[in-house]
């Protein structure tokens, strides 16, 4: 069975969809199948990975006018592809009965094919959020390590315990991941203490270095195994896929 995680954070610029790419693809160097799911209409996984438009997107998918149909970018990593259009569903959806329910019902023939399915939430707490959270097993928080980023962590842990206790009881706060985390800096050491004190050990040993290879590679249009595979970036994101496995082979063992 399929790993679901989320990656969410409703604050822009933290580094949400390059983790979701790299993790994805570190997951891939340790041999696992990883599908990514780009549930923000912005489109930017999409775009980041060189995907050119497809006929059946997640907004067809979640329109009910088709089955997932993913997008093979590489050996073991699957992409279900967004589109702009998929700003317009929260309000085309919203009579929909059990509209909260639409994205695990579209995950259910896929949950053996892939080992852990990553999902690209976009940066707010609406309707296609509430879908990404009811269909996964754990959400994880990318945070940029400044100031402004704390804010709405709390907020997050809130919404995660609302879906928790109403609609999805295997939902659970699986880890938090500092990004553009420079250890120079007193500010960016002071912010992962703050949020270890807040969230104890959920936050990840690994944290994500300011790279400048992280930020080349969308524009290459490759993940940063394929863009770098010596930079710090992938160093990085290969000792974070390793630490989720690890952590989620501790829960099911």
């Amino acid at each position: 069975m399929s790993v679901i995680i989320s990656l969410l954070n409703h604050k822009g610029g933290v580094g949400k969809t390059t983790s979701a790419i790299n993790i994805g693809a570190g997951l891939v160097q340790l041999d696992k199948r990883v599908l990514l799911v780009d549930l923000d209409p912005q489109a930017n996984l999409t775009i980041s990975l060189g995907i050119p438009r497809q006929k059946i997107t997640i907004y067809e998918n979640m329109r009910g006018e088709a089955e997932i149909t993913p997008y093979t970018v590489k050996d073991g990593l699957d992409v279900v592809t967004s589109t702009l259009d998929l700003s317009g569903a929260e309000m085309e959806l919203i009579n929909e009965a059990g509209r909260e329910y639409i994205l695990r019902e579209l995950f259910e023939p896929l949950m053996h094919d892939y080992d852990f399915i990553i999902i690209d939430c976009p940066p707010s707490l609406g309707l296609l959020t509430l879908n990404a959270l009811t269909t996964s097993n754990y959400v994880y928080i990318p945070m940029q390590t400044e100031f402004l980023a704390m804010q709405g962590l709390a907020k997050i842990k809130q919404i995660t315990d609302k879906v928790r206790f109403r609609l999805n009881k295997k939902l659970q706060i699986g880890g938090v991941i500092a990004t553009m985390y420079d250890s120079r800096k007193v500010l960016n050491r002071d912010i992962v203490t703050t949020i270890q004190k807040f969230f104890g050990d959920k936050v990840f040993k690994t944290k994500i270095r300011e790279n400048v290879a992280l930020a080349e590679a969308p524009a290459a249009r490759k993940d940063i195994f394929d863009y770098n595979r010596r930079s710090n970036g992938a160093t990085d994101y290969l000792a974070l896929a390793k630490e989720i496995v690890e952590r989620v082979d501790s829960v099911t063992a």
